[in-house]
């Protein structure tokens, strides 16, 4: 064999293992190409068009949803409420918006403090963030209140007029004494003695009831000057119990004829000065009279001495 042959074959033999040491490479590395499926279409705008920085405000958030459920789950709810809009509104009193002028008109029986506190005013308070309405609504929720109008004059004065009730009648009732309006709405439990002279009404339902009855009532002075209380009974009818402790039973119907009778009987008879303690007036045909027990017993010895006295005759 030639050199030469021998070389090339040499050159050969070469590049057939070079050749078959990169296939067997190529085949090992080669991975088969797995085709992913687009997004969907949603996904793909989003990541468009969203801000680089979601990630920081949805965690901000996050953030905030975590606090605002702690301070509800704390019960610290109304005191964050409550520092909220001392905040603003001490910003806006800084601003020229504090209330620096009040006027209530149409006040008897309530303080202008009282008013104040009953529709939440305070010193805290600025015109700016005052709601009218609801101040109104908290002042009509007032028994002694039926009436009220807000108005904001800015940049700070306030002005309300109120319409009260009037104190009607003291009522009685289940151990309770109560100061109570015309429509029988209670006013306040009776603790001031400057209704001391207001008419007394007893029993269940006589608040509803007391304005006709007491209205009927003062139609007849000579009975209405001397009663210290007027007496539902069972929700159908009145007794009167007299200052001197005299119990008149009124009947259930044609309540002004019976005080007109009685009116005449004291004027004609001085019946309410009798030794007397019941009126009953129920019955329609007849006035049943019980005496005091010295009166009957009185009216007993009367009645034995004139037996004794007609069997002497007799004998």
């Amino acid at each position: 064999m030639l050199l030469r042959e021998w070389v090339q074959e040499k050159l050969d033999s070469q590049r057939d293992r070079a050749a078959a040491q990169a296939k067997s490479r190529s085949s090992t590395k080669a991975r088969p190409v797995v085709e992913r499926e687009p997004p969907p279409r949603l996904v793909a705008l989003v990541e468009r068009y969203a801000p680089r920085r979601v990630g920081i405000t949805m965690t901000v958030l996050l953030l905030l949803g975590s606090c605002g459920f702690g301070i509800v789950k704390g019960g610290h709810l109304q005191d964050f409420i409550t520092a909220v809009s001392d905040a603003r509104n001490a910003m806006a009193n800084s601003a020229g918006f504090r209330i620096t002028s009040v006027v209530i008109n149409g006040r008897k029986q309530l303080s202008q403090d009282e008013i104040l506190a009953v529709g939440g005013v305070s010193g805290r308070s600025s015109l700016l963030f005052l709601d009218a309405d609801a101040v109104r609504d908290k002042l009509k929720a007032n028994p002694w209140i039926a009436d009220a109008t807000v108005l904001k004059l800015y940049p700070g004065r306030l002005m309300i007029d109120i319409t009260e009730r009037q104190a009607f009648a003291l009522w009685q009732e289940a151990g309770r004494l109560s100061v109570i309006a015309d429509d029988g709405a209670v006013l306040e439990p009776y603790v001031s003695r400057r209704f001391l002279s207001l008419p007394l009404v007893v029993g269940k339902g006589a608040d509803t009831q007391a304005r006709d009855f007491l209205a009927l009532l003062a139609r007849y002075p000579q009975v209405n000057s001397v009663t210290k209380a007027a007496i539902y009974v069972g929700e159908r009818r009145w007794n009167l119990r007299l200052k001197d402790g005299l119990d008149i039973r009124l009947p259930e119907q044609d309540v002004g004829n019976a005080l007109a009778m009685l009116s005449r009987l004291d004027k004609e008879d001085r019946l309410f000065s009798r030794d007397i303690v019941a009126v009953d007036m129920r019955l329609p045909d007849r006035l049943v009279v019980q005496l005091s027990d010295d009166a009957a017993k009185a009216r007993e010895d009367l009645f034995k001495d004139k037996k004794k006295k007609k069997a002497g005759d007799a004998a």
